[in-house]
């Protein structure tokens, strides 16, 4: 009896790890969420402490209570960011904006071409547009942080792309506070044109690195 209960707490453990599986859309390929690996490990985390913690008679029963707390717990940030990923990536399709996965971070990239004009710091329409998306989200996930990025090229002086990669930094946060998204939640900084995502000796590749990158983490 034992025996089946404990294989039924593993069986419970790779069926959640299973439905946390989504399909990429970028790739048409499975991937793991982090919901779903979440809940499978703590499943067999809970259930290992069941045993453990239970006498010899109730070993069996323990497992299972054990594997469902775990679940529960093991599942909670992963879920609650796999979620908020999946109503960003709808709501900014066809901005050009993208929508990435690091661990349990969610990162937006916003290029230049979408929220500013050159050597500005004022949002265009279309900016403030798709930052009204992003902010219904942060609004409706409030157990998110929010650190907001400006990057420029590097091109001009170093002092003056750094002013400008904050305040562009800044613009946005202000969009969002004005969206409704609690100031507090929201960090801004300027990185002016270091940690280039693509070279700097090509039109294509400067383009590239003018940009905001907003990171979403789970509130600790």
């Amino acid at each position: 009896m034992k025996k089946r209960i404990l294989f039924v707490a593993g069986a419970l453990s790779l069926s959640l790890a299973l439905a946390g599986c989504t399909t990429n859309p970028y790739t048409g390929e499975r991937e793991a969420g982090k919901a779903g690996i979440g809940a499978g490990l703590g499943a067999a985390l809970g259930a290992g402490v069941g045993v453990l913690s239970s006498s010899k008679k109730d070993r069996g029963k323990g497992a299972l209570i054990g594997a469902a707390a775990g679940a529960a717990l093991g599942g909670g940030a992963g879920y609650y960011m796999d979620v908020q990923e999946t109503k960003l990536r709808q709501k900014m399709q066809g901005t050009g904006v993208s929508v990435t996965r690091e661990g349990d971070n969610i990162v937006l990239n916003m290029p230049n071409n979408v929220t500013f004009d050159t050597d500005a710091s004022n949002l265009k329409p279309a900016g403030a547009n798709t930052l009204s998306g992003v902010a219904m989200v942060l609004k409706e996930y409030e157990k998110t942080a929010v650190n907001v990025i400006g990057y420029t090229d590097s091109s001009g002086a170093r002092a003056h792309n750094m002013t400008l990669s904050q305040q562009r930094a800044d613009s946005v946060a202000s969009a969002l506070i004005t969206q409704g998204v609690s100031a507090a939640r929201i960090r801004t900084s300027g990185a002016g044109p270091d940690n280039p995502i693509a070279s700097n000796s090509t039109a294509e590749g400067k383009a590239q690195n003018r940009r905001v990158e907003i990171t979403l983490s789970p509130l600790q």
